[in-house]
């Protein structure tokens, strides 16, 4: 029954270029499903819920990284910094000190990527380009005690227009080669740039993507539940 997923993931694993992470969006699925990805080979997970994350920690190998990908809401760090390894979805300066402070408080250290707002609609989170650009980041970055701003995070507009979705992604790649070049240059951690889901990862890896965010594409259209 779960045959597909190992199928899916070995036909996307063929046509990625080498050098590109795969996280698998679990967001929705069964422990199960996790569990058959992992099989196939992926070690990277992403959810978009601390809760939904929490939850399925526990029922699955220890050596999976666990990425935060959807809004984290303050209340919610203390338990996505237990949880995770990585945050990708890092939306304010504020957001990130407070999970600096966590983390040193648990001892223990983790990676952040700062989420950028990209696309037309309103409703994705995210630093806008001009915020990011007139960041110290260097002074952010040097101030961390126990995390450290590993790259960027973005997603483009939901739309079929294919065009747009590489204006998208080409302005995250300028804004994170600029920063790398200028804040972070010699910080060979700053080396992340996520961005592609499952209907547009194509797109974001020949624009230069290093990490894609895909769950439809491993696992399947999600089954709505129905009371």
């Amino acid at each position: 029954m779960l045959n597909h997923i190992a199928e899916n993931i070995r036909k996307l694993l063929e046509e990625l270029p080498p050098g590109v992470s795969v996280v698998a969006v679990t967001k929705t699925r069964t422990p199960e499903e996790a569990l058959e990805a992992y099989r196939a080979g992926l070690r990277i997970f992403g959810e978009n819920r601390v809760q939904e994350m929490m939850a399925k920690k526990p029922l699955l190998p220890d050596d999976i990284s666990w990425h935060l990908i959807g809004h984290l809401q303050s209340n919610k760090v203390r338990q996505a910094v237990a949880t995770a390894s990585v945050i990708e979805s890092v939306d304010s300066v504020r957001l990130l000190r407070l999970i600096d402070t966590e983390a040193l408080a648990q001892g223990k250290n983790i990676d952040c990527l700062l989420q950028v707002h990209i696309a037309a609609e309103e409703t994705k989170s995210g630093f806008s380009v001009a915020e990011v650009a007139e960041t110290d980041w260097r002074e952010v970055s040097d101030s961390l005690k126990a995390s450290r701003i590993c790259g960027l995070m973005g997603m483009a507009t939901f739309t079929d227009d294919k065009t747009k979705v590489r204006t998208e992604f080409r302005s995250l790649v300028a804004l994170f080669r600029k920063l790398r070049a200028q804040q972070f240059a010699g910080i060979k951690h700053f080396k992340e740039l996520s961005m592609g889901m499952s209907g547009d990862w194509r797109e974001a890896v020949s624009e230069g993507s290093t990490m894609i965010r895909v769950g439809t594409l491993i696992f399947g259209e999600r089954i709505l539940k129905t009371r």
